[in-house]
């Protein structure tokens, strides 16, 4: 009587449910709580709420919380009713979901270790299946998703992170001011960041006021469609800006090592990092190196001078002033002679209205791009997922600032 007393107060019961039996099999490991609806109690459709008949009762288990070394099982026949509107349905039970086979409590344990741990260690840990576990992530994701309050995002970041090799994506949509992922979708097409837009009413898509991107044309056609005034609120980010003109520098790079080589000269060789590392970063022996070579009248310290100069035009307030300062370096970028940099500047040339808004706005991805290291390091954890649906199930459940618990 005491056990079944003690059960009833940690399982938190109450009318029209009760604990009749606990029994332990020690050879088994397992201690079983048995569980039954009182005799006269009135159970309601879990669908619409209205009193219902019996029709028949089937027995089910769910995994509890361990009773000191032994597996806690709580078993139940579980009415199932006729009701006049939903047929023949199951009745509710308050320490589980109607899909699970697990307790609540259970089920909130797993999802706090799921946040420190991979699935396959804490299917390890708990001593259940792989699939078992994720099922849970999932149900937690489901649930979060579904409670989310509306978002009213002021500034959006849209980046794409790598699922496998070979170019294979997904959009993530992030809010930098909540520090949250709103939405993540398989590819980088523009349906893919559609999709998000669709989700908002035209209130929320009006309050929008900056979304930092790179210069994908499904990102920007997506969101040129979708936003109002987005021809003012795209902002391409530096970052990116940057990482074309780096690309160009170490193009610039090899082609004149290759030329040098063939003349017997070897002052380019192994300065690649010299010429990718940011000045405020190199070694000592790096900045000897680089001093050195910057002064040359090598074709490599031209192209790296013009996207030193680039970096150092985005602190303007004014986007006049912004706008001539940029004009004035694609003047020199375009008649520099340097193929590599001179496609990068009629990239430039193209987006320079995003590239304005950016420095207007004082808006990039640095947060995006913090993000998705996050998101690799999940990927690392879990080494890899089997499909971009368990992908995205894992970004939503550790970045996307979620209530996860039943």
């Amino acid at each position: 009587m005491r056990d079944i007393e003690l059960y009833a107060q940690l399982l938190g019961l109450s009318a029209p449910w009760a604990v009749t039996a606990v029994e332990l099999d020690r050879a088994a490991g397992q201690l079983v709580v048995k569980v039954s609806p009182m005799a006269d109690a009135a159970l309601a459709c879990p669908h619409c709420g209205q009193a219902a008949p019996g029709y028949d009762r089937r027995l089910r288990r769910w995994r509890h919380l361990d009773t000191c070394q032994y597996v806690t099982i709580l078993e139940a026949e579980v009415p199932r009713l006729s009701c006049p509107a939903h047929g023949v349905v199951t009745a509710a039970v308050p320490w589980a979901d109607p899909d699970s086979g697990f307790t609540q409590v259970f089920e909130a344990l797993v999802i706090d270790w799921l946040k420190e741990a991979s699935i396959r260690a804490v299917a390890r840990q708990m001593g259940v299946s792989w699939g078992a576990i994720d099922r849970i992530m999932q149900r937690a994701v489901a649930r979060g998703l579904s409670r989310r309050a509306e978002v009213w995002p002021r500034r959006l970041c849209v980046d794409e992170t790598s699922f496998r090799k070979r170019h294979d994506y997904v959009t993530v949509v992030t809010d930098p001011q909540a520090g949250h992922v709103l939405h993540v979708a398989d590819d980088r097409r523009r349906d893919s960041l559609t999709g998000f837009y669709v989700g908002l009413s035209d209130a929320q898509k009006a309050g929008i006021e900056a979304v930092s991107m790179d210069m994908w044309p499904a990102y920007i056609n997506a969101t040129r469609a979708q936003v109002p005034g987005a021809e003012e609120k795209i902002a391409f980010d530096r970052f990116h800006v940057a990482k074309l003109l780096g690309e160009a520098v170490d193009q610039v790079r090899r082609q004149e090592h290759k030329h040098l080589r063939a003349q017997g000269c070897e002052d380019l060789k192994g300065s690649r990092y010299v010429w990718l590392t940011d000045p405020d970063n190199m070694t000592l022996a790096q900045k000897a190196r680089f001093q050195e070579l910057r002064g040359t009248t090598l074709k490599t310290a031209r192209a790296w001078a013009i996207k030193d100069l680039a970096a150092q035009l985005w602190d303007y307030r004014s986007r006049r002033w912004a706008k001539k300062a940029w004009e004035r370096w694609l003047g020199w970028a375009l008649r520099c002679r340097l193929p590599p940099v001179r496609k990068v500047a009629l990239t430039i040339k193209a987006h320079l209205w995003g590239i304005l808004n950016a420095i207007v706005l004082k808006h990039s991805n640095g947060h995006a791009e913090g993000m998705n290291s996050k998101i690799q390091r999940i990927k690392q954890r879990a080494c890899g997922f089997r499909n971009k649906q368990r992908f995205r199930n894992a970004i939503y459940f550790h970045l996307g600032g979620l209530d996860l618990p039943d």
